[in-house]
C-alpha cells in the first residue's frame, strides 16, 4: 500500500484513500470503481456497466456478486474515511497500520431489482463507529435512479 508523504491533513489522506480504492485494489480496478465523493460520514462510488460484469446475458443485467462487491466497497470506504478523519495529524505509519486492519466481518445485501443500466452508484453511510467495529448502510442505484440493492455492513476497525 503506497502511503502519502508529508503532512497527514484530511485532504491528503482522502486523496490517498481515493487512489487506494481506485488504483491499488486489484478487484476494484476490474470493476472500474471510481470514487465520486468522500466525506467523514458518507461516500459514493460508481462503476460502469461492462460485458464482464453481466450475470444474466439474456437480459444484460449486473451480476449479483458484483452488486455485493460494490455495496461492500462503499461500506468499507465509508468506514475508512471516517477513521481517517479521526487520525488527522497522526504519524503516517500509524495511520497505514490502522487502515490495513479495517475489513468486513459481516455483510447483508438485499437485492431489490435487476441491475439494469450503463452506470451504477453506491452510497455508504456510517451508522455507528465503536472502538472495535463500525456499522454502515449502503444503497446501489442505477444511472436512472432506480434502487437496485441495499446493504448493511459490519467492519472491524480496532
Amino acid at each position: 500500500m503506497q502511503q502519502p508523504h508529508g503532512a497527514t491533513d484530511l485532504a491528503r489522506l482522502f486523496e490517498f484513500l481515493r487512489r487506494l480504492y481506485e488504483e491499488q485494489l486489484p478487484f476494484n480496478r476490474v470493476l472500474g470503481l471510481e470514487v465520486r465523493s468522500l466525506g467523514e460520514k458518507q461516500v459514493q462510488v460508481a462503476i460502469p456497466m461492462q460485458p464482464c460484469l453481466v450475470g444474466n446475458p439474456l437480459y444484460g443485467i449486473l451480476h449479483g456478486g458484483v452488486i455485493s462487491a460494490v455495496v461492500d466497497a462503499a461500506g468499507g470506504l465509508a468506514v475508512t474515511a471516517g477513521i481517517l478523519n479521526q487520525l488527522v495529524g497522526q504519524p503516517m505509519d500509524q495511520i497505514a497500520r490502522k487502515v490495513a486492519r479495517i475489513s468486513t466481518i459481516d455483510l447483508r445485501v438485499d437485492y431489490l431489482r435487476p441491475g439494469k443500466g450503463t452506470e451504477f452508484l453506491a452510497t455508504g453511510v456510517i451508522m455507528r463507529t465503536g472502538s472495535k467495529v463500525a456499522v454502515t448502510r449502503m444503497e446501489l442505484h442505477s444511472d436512472a435512479g432506480v434502487l437496485i440493492a441495499v446493504g448493511t455492513g459490519t467492519y472491524i476497525v480496532g
